[in-house]
């Protein structure tokens, strides 16, 4: 099957709008849902759906809606990188007329997009050496073609692979509480015809002790100059665990993930989010799981030591211990 984009600029009769796949509705049903303001956006992106009169009003407007979107997901670096290029490029734009400015800003937009699924190829390309055929692969959240502009990056190694030849079989944690393993992630390898086992989270140790875990690939959100990595919450049980039986651990994401303003990943903000979302499976509010008034803390990400890390598979190159300085090398290299 072949999945509609992930994101998609529409400019229909009733008015402009991007369209976004609904992947809360996943794996049930296939929506795809049309977001026409800033608000609508915002929201999609909070949920998980994803994630003016002059010039000078439009550029107000815009710096508006770059500080909305910016506040939705704190950890995801990436969020800010495309921001911060259409904010670029709205300085750039500032003498022009509102027609100009906008296709201007237009055209940057799609080229994101672009630029975006060739970097996550890039990192297949890169990431697929390190999976053997027959290999058995854990993997942790949604980092696949739902999670970025088509392609993926974890299931983009995984998807090159495939594409390969490689006889693969993967082993998808569940990821709560919004589970976006079991929901996503199996949903897009059952598309791709790669073979996958859902699994709850707890399961992962018990299958690497049994021997039925080759190797684990995960995406990333963001990612200290010195390695560390922020994912989603789990990830760093799986790596510790990993390391414990002695099986590679490997992080995929563009180097734009990566945040050379921070040494460490002591310094990554991580996002904290409403406790319904523990207590109410999949968003169900019939029925809480949980005592009435219980406390909840619900970290979205956790962060895994670069000590724990085999390679960062990056669309630039593969970093390789020590990070530091791998990173800072591919910093200056040219995609390829």
């Amino acid at each position: 099957m072949q999945l509609p984009s992930t994101c998609t600029w529409l400019d229909p009769p009733e008015g402009a709008a991007v369209r976004l796949i609904d992947q809360t509705r996943l794996p049930g049903e296939l929506v795809l849902k049309d977001c026409r303001t800033v608000a609508e956006v915002c929201e999609a992106i909070k949920t998980l759906r994803v994630e003016a009169g002059s010039t000078d009003q439009l550029r107000e407007a815009i710096t508006h809606a770059r500080d909305e979107l910016a506040a939705t997901r704190p950890t995801a670096v990436n969020l800010f990188w495309a921001l911060d290029r259409m904010m670029h490029v709205a300085k750039q734009a500032a003498d022009l007329d509102i027609p100009q400015f906008r296709a201007k800003l237009l055209k940057e937009a799609q080229a994101i997009v672009t630029d975006d699924l060739e970097r996550c190829r890039k990192i297949g390309e890169r990431g697929a050496q390190f999976i053997a055929d027959g290999a058995n692969i854990l993997t942790h959240c949604n980092a696949g073609a739902l999670a970025t502009a088509g392609y993926g990056t974890a299931l983009g190694v995984i998807r090159a692979a495939h594409e390969q030849g490689k006889r693969i079989h993967v082993w998808v944690d569940e990821t709560r509480p919004l589970l976006q393993g079991a929901r996503l992630t199996s949903w897009e390898l059952q598309q791709e015809g790669i073979a996958c086992t859902v699994i709850c989270d707890s399961v992962g140790a018990s299958l690497m002790g049994q021997g039925k875990v080759d190797c684990i690939v995960v995406g990333a959100d963001r990612i200290a100059a010195n390695g560390d990595t922020a994912n989603k919450i789990g990830t760093y049980m799986l790596a510790v665990v990993a390391e414990k039986h002695h099986i590679p651990f490997y992080v995929a994401a563009p180097l734009s993930t990566v945040d050379f303003d921070l040494a460490s990943g002591q310094e990554i903000p991580i996002e904290q989010r409403r406790p319904e979302e523990v207590c109410y499976v999949a968003g169900r509010l019939d029925e809480s799981i949980c005592p009435a008034d219980v406390n909840v803390y619900n970290p979205a990400f956790d962060v895994t030591p670069h000590q724990l890390i085999s390679a960062i598979i990056t669309d630039r190159g593969v970093a390789q211990p020590p990070f530091s300085a791998a990173l800072h090398r591919l910093r200056f290299l040219t995609l390829a």
